[in-house]
């Protein structure tokens, strides 16, 4: 069967982006303008990518993306969020509602062709943005006027699994500084405390990140989501 994606943006010239996206990959596009078509389509059958523009009328982007997370067909399906908003707030809602990855307009062919490549294969075994890298890479931490050298062993969009020299208290608020290549800017977050594993295990939830260091973690997980 065919592999299908969905566009749903008021704007022509961006679905006419997508679309053309997605057939060089091989795959069916279908877009809509009007966002009161997108639900009877997303309950009728499975898509392999959905992009939803943030900023539609009623039901926008976010409330597409909670229709599909409980839907029948199209919970696990990957969501892209298309936006013109890039205050750090709306990415966060964006997550929150099960949005897998996001693109802001104007938008860049390069970024869409590695965000449709990502998306490849992926479906059965997709997490949404929670799907975690394993990775081994230094990360500073600090904790009041504490600092502490650990080491990453997993990363996501959303969070970071580190092995640290001490334990950090449940719901204790971190500053990090993330080195992810030695040819990439470090990456600088803020974070909380929200699991311990085996005694030195610290899993930690991201706050919202900046524009600029979102996508290039973003862009720098990629590849390694796309390999998967």
């Amino acid at each position: 069967m065919q592999r299908r994606g969905l566009i749903v943006d008021d704007e022509r010239g961006v679905c006419e982006m997508i679309r053309k996206a997605l057939h060089s990959a091989g795959m069916e596009a279908l877009s809509v303008t009007r966002s009161t078509e997108a639900p009877g389509l997303l309950d009728e059958g499975k898509f392999d990518v959905v992009f939803l523009d943030l900023h539609m009328d009623s039901p926008d982007g976010i409330e597409l993306t909670r229709h599909m997370r409980s839907s029948r067909f199209n919970c696990m399906t990957p969501i892209v969020l298309l936006s013109d908003d890039q205050r750090p707030s709306a990415m966060s809602v964006g997550f929150a509602a099960g949005a897998s990855f996001f693109l802001y307009k104007p938008i860049d062919t390069d970024r869409l062709m590695k965000l449709v490549r990502a998306t490849q294969g992926v479906m059965e075994h997709e997490r949404r943005r929670t799907r975690r890298i394993p990775m081994q890479s230094k990360v500073l931490l600090k904790f009041g006027s504490e600092e502490l050298e650990g080491e990453t062993i997993d990363v996501s969009m959303c969070g970071l699994l580190i092995r640290a020299p001490r334990i950090v208290p449940l719901g204790a608020s971190l500053r990090m500084t993330l080195q992810l290549s030695p040819h990439m800017k470090p990456i600088v977050a803020s974070g909380t405390v929200v699991r311990i594993l085996a005694g030195i295990h610290i899993g930690i939830q991201l706050q919202p990140l900046s524009l600029s260091d979102s996508e290039r973690l973003q862009e720098f997980l990629l590849p390694m989501i796309a390999g998967k």
